[in-house]
């Protein structure tokens, strides 16, 4: 019964903890763009705020675009996409803590089929293709308890791959410009 209760408390702390980042966010993202001037430690960063958002989208790949345009494109990719896959623990952890709030929805039993069914490749796929309901894999993963560091593995892979097609998408739109 302690035992419930402590996790209990765990889960409203995480869901309250997911709900302050993703306000945070979504009230100092004009001040987060102020990040990318710092280069790839700047990349990375914003990259993990604008993943950090649970429901709100923040356009991410947007910046590695630009960014693709401007800086080497995989380091941009490896970045950006490290800090996405880092940024995509707070679905994880709402997940983790809320499970009762998408057990009932028809896409919640499709993933959570899917990653019963085929495993890491769904996050991975999942993370690859741009979606704005990645937030919603993530939180799948976390209400089946998959190991952290696996979900984190083939997320980071996935955004790695999205990331390195939209930076050197950005760094080939630049080359049709004068200068660049």
């Amino acid at each position: 019964m302690l035992a419930n209760r402590r996790t209990n408390l765990f889960r409203l702390v995480t869901l309250l903890f997911v709900i302050a980042i993703t306000t945070l966010v979504f009230i100092y993202r004009e001040q987060a763009a102020q990040l990318q001037g710092y280069g790839y430690p700047g990349i990375f960063l914003l990259s993990i705020v604008a993943n950090a958002t649970v429901i709100i989208p923040v356009p991410g790949v947007l910046l590695t675009s630009a960014m693709g345009a401007v800086f080497n494109p995989l380091g941009v990719a490896i970045a950006a996409g490290s800090g996405a896959a880092l940024g995509e623990l707070t679905g994880y952890m709402a997940g983790f803590s809320g499970q009762a709030v998408v057990e009932n929805t028809k896409r919640y039993e499709t993933l959570t089929h899917w990653m019963q069914k085929y495993g890491d490749i769904t996050i991975m796929l999942l993370a690859l293709v741009p979606n704005p309901l990645f937030d919603l894999a993530g939180i799948t993963a976390g209400t089946l308890k998959l190991p952290v560091n696996r979900f984190l593995f083939w997320c980071w892979l996935g955004k790695i791959g999205k990331m390195l097609l939209f930076a050197y998408a950005g760094s080939s739109i630049m080359k049709f410009f004068p200068g660049g």
